[in-house]
């Protein structure tokens, strides 16, 4: 086993895309984090990623076999290594965090992208602030500091989204019943993109949400919990 993990690099090497944190989680599950090589990708350095025939991290390199895209990803662990801990825990299961996957895609993550948009900004390395300002603008159509701005009267918005994941989690411990699985890694991805990148705390002490992120922070020896958010990395 030769596993090279190619992830989203910001400011002082901490590592905050949504979607690496959903592949970096899988392989934590499957007790295949610590043996892989993580190399750090900047936006500005997509050339590290021509030998996968697209520019997006995250991507895994599994001796001669080359992965894009964080669900693929999954997939392809849970089919590789079948005699690791399940992610999904059937064909069942592996339905039910597909739909998470893209619940969380395209409900959960542009409305947290919207309220700390221009904290990512300056997570980002000095290198690549110009791309991402330049880029990000471009797809919201003004200054991201405008975007950004009155988040506090938007954050009901998110914890209305959130009603179904939360009504989940005051019935059982995590999203896939009684132990983490994929479904959780899901949505936590895209929570921890957020913990790494910005100092504006999305969920409340009280939001059964809260405990359930704590869970997994201290999951699998704490790995998601050791990664410090980018302004308090040395």
């Amino acid at each position: 086993m030769a596993i090279t993990f190619y992830d989203l690099s910001a400011k002082n090497g901490a590592r905050f895309s949504p979607y690496g944190w959903r592949a970096r989680m899988a392989l934590a599950h499957k007790g295949l984090e610590e043996a892989a090589t993580v190399e750090h990708v900047r936006f500005g350095e997509k050339e590290k990623l021509e030998f996968s025939g697209q520019k997006l991290v995250p991507v895994l390199k599994d001796a001669d076999t080359v992965v894009c895209d964080s669900w693929d990803i999954a997939c392809y662990l849970e089919d590789t290594y079948p005699d690791a801990p399940s992610l999904f825990g059937g064909e069942a299961g592996r339905g039910g965090a597909l739909f998470v996957t893209e619940w969380a895609n395209r409900t959960i993550t542009p409305l947290i992208a919207g309220l700390i948009v221009h904290d990512v900004l300056l997570a980002c390395d000095e290198r690549d602030k110009d791309y991402f300002r330049e880029s990000r603008e471009a797809r919201f159509g003004r200054k991201l500091e405008e975007v950004q701005a009155g988040r506090e009267e938007r954050l009901p918005d998110l914890h209305k989204a959130l009603a179904p994941a939360r009504g989940v989690i005051e019935k059982q411990p995590y999203l896939g019943g009684t132990g983490p699985s994929y479904a959780d890694y899901a949505l936590f991805g895209t929570l921890m993109w957020a913990r790494i990148s910005s100092p504006f705390e999305l969920l409340s002490e009280e939001d059964p949400l809260w405990g359930w992120r704590e869970r997994l922070l201290d999951a699998h020896g704490g790995a998601a919990r050791k990664e410090a958010p980018v302004s308090a990395a040395a």
